[in-house]
């Protein structure tokens, strides 16, 4: 009977001692998480960029009474007309949040730790250089003094904002209303009725192709691998028509027929494009093209040798 108890008490003893050094075990490796946590956020790496100096030297360039750039190099750098980006920059900032990142006091932008946050300015101006470039984010860090991960949030959140504001004006195709402008200014200006607008391909070149698909997005006369880009555009430059990514080695009828400029013929929602020449009416407009493209009746060749009707 004795024997018995004190098996017992032995058996009781080691399982209380075995979930003692469990929670002890337990504890030291919460504590050692604890600790290791603790030494990672105070030995992170931090840059101070000095965001405020960034963005005097972006207006120093840019945008003071007599910047060090005039405006035709602008439009080389950022693809646009200075008082088309200015627009744009305070339609943003009127619009969206994040661009007046953090509270306003005295009309200046801060963050939580009160510093200054970078101006609405400099974020635009890192994703329109983004965009114009194809560079990466971290291109910009020594000159507009931001980190990739800040640049590619300012891409991000402006490619939406620009979705928001002008997707139902200029991001689309045209509409009934849309088409009788479209051809009275061409008519007014190129004396062709019935034209919906130009059609040609382009080549852009492809720094970042991967290794294994260089032999098929690279022409021969070209040398580098390139993406066609095919584009439709009406008199003011209202580009209502892209289709991209086709490989190089195509020419401008085979992206022609990838791409989905007939779908809305095909599916029957396209608007009435019919007009009238010399009494004889003809179901659709037609599109300018160059040489390369076939005869089809909504395609017209520009004339190559054209003639001005005084001298008739």
């Amino acid at each position: 009977m004795s024997s018995s108890s004190e098996s017992r008490c032995v058996v009781v003893g080691s399982d209380s001692s075995s979930e003692s050094d469990g929670m002890f075990l337990h504890n030291a490796l919460q504590w050692m998480e604890d600790t290791a946590s603790c030494n990672a956020v105070h030995n992170r790496r931090t840059i101070e960029r000095q965001r405020e100096l960034g963005h005097q030297i972006l207006l120093n360039d840019w945008f003071v009474d007599e910047p060090k750039y005039d405006d035709a190099y602008f439009r080389k750098k950022f693809r646009m007309e200075k008082s088309m980006f200015l627009k744009i920059v305070a339609n943003i900032e009127a619009n969206f949040s994040y661009f007046g990142d953090g509270f306003v006091k005295n009309f200046e932008f801060f963050d939580a730790r009160w510093r200054g946050s970078f101006k609405p300015l400099q974020k635009v101006a890192s994703a329109v250089r983004q965009l114009a470039t194809g560079n990466p984010p971290d291109e910009y860090d020594e000159y507009l003094h931001m980190a990739a991960r800040t640049g590619r949030d300012s891409l991000d959140h402006f490619c939406d904002a620009i979705i928001k504001l002008y997707g139902r004006e200029y991001l689309r195709r045209p509409t009934q209303h849309d088409v009788p402008h479209i051809f009275q200014a061409h008519e007014e200006c190129h004396h062709m009725p019935g034209m919906l607008g130009s059609i040609d391909c382009t080549y852009v070149e492809w720094l970042n192709c991967p290794r294994h698909l260089k032999g098929q997005y690279t022409r021969g006369d070209h040398g580098v691998p390139t993406i066609m880009l095919e584009i439709t555009a009406s008199q003011d430059l209202w580009i209502w028509h892209a289709y991209f990514g086709a490989p190089g080695s195509n020419n401008d009828i085979n992206v022609l027929n990838q791409s989905d400029l007939y779908n809305t013929e095909r599916n029957g929602t396209t608007p009435d494009s019919s007009f009238v020449v010399n009494g004889r009416q003809y179901k659709r407009g037609y599109y300018l093209t160059d040489g390369i493209y076939n005869k089809d009746s909504a395609f017209v060749k520009a004339y190559q040798y054209p003639t001005d009707p005084k001298e008739k």
